[in-house]
């Protein structure tokens, strides 16, 4: 993000305003512009919009984070960005509101304005999101819900807002509450209108687990493992319930894609969970054990163990980091990620007696920039994380 960008002024601001106000002055704002871009001699241009991106967030740090990326975001595909700020110290029942402007000018194209609303509410965005959005929506584009923190899963004035949605994003992984939220998130499956996608940035920061267990199933002459496959292990960081999502989730996936059916689940009292799954006639045993947290985010997941038989024996191995040389100290409770997201990911493969194979994966750190853009370039529906999310909620409700 170039360093103009983070320190644009508000090109109109307004205290105790109301939504009326703050349309007059967009108008007003997106009028300039055109008439300026096009001079007296031409016709207005159309205005360039992709997609209206709107940021949900609780505390002022949030807001920060919500408004940085989605001007990020901007930077790459022409939008409208809003930023909400619930429980915002406003005065009375009305707004106090700013609206940034980016202008971009592409080589071979006309000038595009991308607009940053930003409204601070008073108590809960929920309660006011039907009335707040409707009217500053762009027609004919995506509209994407990002919920930073907790959306109030369940409340009818979420339900309303989200029918005028595409898509809703969260981030599991900053939940409060996390085991319980994530319960009622999956019950949303069954209440939210079908064009609605369910999107997970905890889900994003999974797939390259996701894809190295993939990968060693992929050569034709391993495809056989998949029906014979009889453990199932997932270790993560720190214990408690609200750890468990991460891991839930990796069952989860592979649970829906394998045809699994969930027999029983227990939580001893070393906090390990174990699962007995039944799938092609046979009983699948799967452990999920807490670890030290040591160095590591509470709830990140740091090994996954497959092992089975299938015309012979076969194990995989994937650890996250298992060296660490960048440890930047013990992350407390209630921080469920760091800002060094580098991973490194070991694999392990065994298959019968043969000498066992390595592999070592190297990542880019991830942020909350580059996983929302990938989601939105892809698309919020995902019928393979909505599977993934069913049977991991399945699993969680059995203890």
């Amino acid at each position: 993000m170039s360093t103009a960008q983070q320190d644009a002024q508000p090109v109109w601001h307004g205290e105790g305003v109301g939504v009326a106000d703050v349309l007059n002055a967009l108008g007003e704002i997106r009028y300039k512009f055109a008439r300026a871009e096009a001079g007296d001699d031409e016709h207005l241009h159309p205005r360039n919009c992709v997609m209206t991106l709107i940021g949900i967030a609780p505390t002022e740090a949030q807001e920060k984070v919500a408004k940085r990326t989605t001007q990020a975001i901007a930077l790459q595909h022409p939008a409208q960005a809003i930023v909400i700020r619930e429980e915002a110290p406003v005065r009375g029942r009305h707004l106090d509101a700013w609206i940034t402007t980016d202008v971009r000018r592409p080589e071979l194209a006309c000038a595009v304005e991308c607009e940053l609303i930003t409204l601070h509410v008073h108590g809960k965005a929920a309660d006011h999101l039907g009335a707040l959005l409707d009217p500053l929506l762009v027609s004919g584009v995506p509209t994407y819900l990002w919920w930073l923190g907790t959306p109030p899963f369940g409340k009818r004035e979420l339900l309303d807002a989200l029918r005028v949605c595409d898509g809703l994003v969260v981030d599991t992984a900053q939940f409060d509450e996390p085991d319980n939220s994530f319960r009622r998130m999956a019950g949303m499956l069954k209440v939210a209108h079908h064009r609605m996608g369910l999107a997970d940035l905890q889900w994003s920061r999974l797939r390259p687990w996701r894809e190295s267990i993939a990968q060693f199933f992929t050569p034709v002459d391993r495809r056989a493992f998949l029906g014979g496959i009889s453990e199932l292990g997932v270790d993560y960081a720190a214990a408690g319930p609200g750890n468990r999502i991460a891991a839930a989730l990796i069952t989860g996936w592979m649970a829906s894609a394998l045809g699994w059916k969930l027999r029983r689940a227990t939580a001893g009292a070393d906090r390990v969970v174990a699962a007995v799954y039944e799938g092609g006639g046979r009983s699948i045993e799967v452990d999920l054990r807490p670890v030290p947290q040591n160095d590591r985010v509470a709830g990140e997941v740091s090994a996954v163990r497959i092992a089975g038989a299938a015309g012979g024996t076969f194990r995989l191995s994937v650890m996250h980091d298992p060296q660490r040389r960048n440890a930047r100290g013990t992350a407390p409770d209630s921080e469920r990620r760091r800002g060094d997201t580098a991973k490194v990911l070991l694999t392990l493969l065994e298959i019968g007696d043969s000498e066992p194979l390595r592999h070592v994966q190297q990542l880019e750190p991830d942020d909350e920039v580059a996983l929302l853009l990938e989601l939105l370039s892809t698309g919020t529906h995902d019928e393979v994380y909505n599977r993934s999310l069913a049977a991991a909620s399945e699993l969680l409700d059995r203890f």
